[in-house]
């Protein structure tokens, strides 16, 4: 059994495992959410406490903030669960709207503004943790730690975190916080390897094969060493190994492998997925991202099994699709 994971200190404890409430609040679309919505949210939420989740991740993006509202109408129907949890959102992402298209905004008038929105959403005072949801070309440091300072004077919010940043981004943006950040989410498994790779293909001619990968150089041990909690989303890999059958035909030799696994194991296929994850020194924190109880629920394997070092090897080498250097 995998203890808990203190975040940083002074940071409420999290589950191993985390939500991710993308799926909830039906589809992408301006139509109003339903109280069939919040069903799902409940059937969904209810599966990962299950299995022992504590921190719920959302963002106002999500289903263009339908998924928040709908949690705030669960929060209404069980209103335990606020304090039951770790909750934590995303600001940064902004559609096409009158002033512009897509762009990234991590301006600080624009983070107070997103987080009180997301706040009114939800229908709490309080953030537990604020990522940043995408670097912004254009983002200023002391205007982002003056914003989180507002925010947290004002009790709104009270750890600040990134997603999708390079260790390069972080030292950056730390350097103008007065306090650390607790968390980088970024796309990590084995339908995306190329934080991992980073280090394995260093000094190697695999690495101009790669060069995506190289753009991840020391980002995990920057983690590592600042006491950053790695959180791993489209931690199931979008289900092109863990389906009856490979989506592409590139990833049925990791698709066999952890059908394979699963049984000599004893578990579902999920729960090998996340359990690859798991094995990492970092600490990695998988995000569930379906909306699925029954498949939620088979997450929660992941806590009984741990991979022994040659099988942890296999699926990297099998999903990966190449000999490691």
């Amino acid at each position: 059994m995998r203890h808990a994971l203190p975040l940083q200190q002074h940071v409420p404890t999290a589950s191993p495992l985390a939500y991710g409430c993308m799926g909830l609040g039906g589809h992408w679309d301006h139509n109003p959410w339903t109280e069939a919505d919040v069903d799902h949210a409940q059937a969904a939420t209810e599966a990962a406490l299950e299995i022992g989740v504590t921190l719920f991740d959302h963002a106002d993006i999500y289903t263009f903030g339908k998924a928040e509202s709908v949690f705030g109408a669960l929060f209404r129907r069980m209103p335990s669960l606020r304090d039951r949890i770790v909750l934590q959102s995303k600001c940064g992402i902004r559609f096409a709207d009158d002033e512009g298209g897509k762009r990234y905004d991590l301006s600080g008038g624009y983070i107070v503004q997103a987080v009180e929105a997301s706040l009114r959403r939800l229908g709490t005072e309080k953030l537990d943790i604020l990522l940043l949801h995408r670097p912004d070309p254009l983002m200023q440091p002391d205007e982002i730690a003056e914003a989180f300072q507002r925010l947290r004077a004002a009790g709104k919010v009270s750890h600040l975190g990134v997603s999708n940043m390079n260790a390069g981004q972080m030292a950056w943006l730390g350097r103008a916080l007065d306090q650390p950040l607790v968390v980088n989410q970024l796309e990590l498994g084995l339908g995306h390897l190329e934080p991992i790779d980073a280090g394995t293909c260093f000094n190697d001619r695999q690495a101009g094969a790669r060069p995506g990968a190289l753009a991840w150089a020391g980002t995990l041990e920057h983690c590592q060493q600042h006491g950053i909690q790695l959180q791993a989303w489209a931690a199931l890999a979008r289900g092109r190994f863990s389906g009856d059958t490979a989506q592409d035909p590139a990833d049925e030799a990791g698709r066999a492998l952890v059908h394979q696994l699963a049984q000599k194991h004893g578990v579902s296929t999920e729960g090998i997925l996340l359990a690859w994850l798991m094995k990492h020194p970092a600490r990695i924190q998988p995000v569930i991202g379906s909306a699925n109880p029954a498949r939620i629920r088979a997450c929660g394997d992941a806590l009984r099994v741990t991979l022994s070092r040659p099988e942890w090897y296999a699926l990297y080498e099998a999903a990966r699709g190449a000999a490691l250097p």
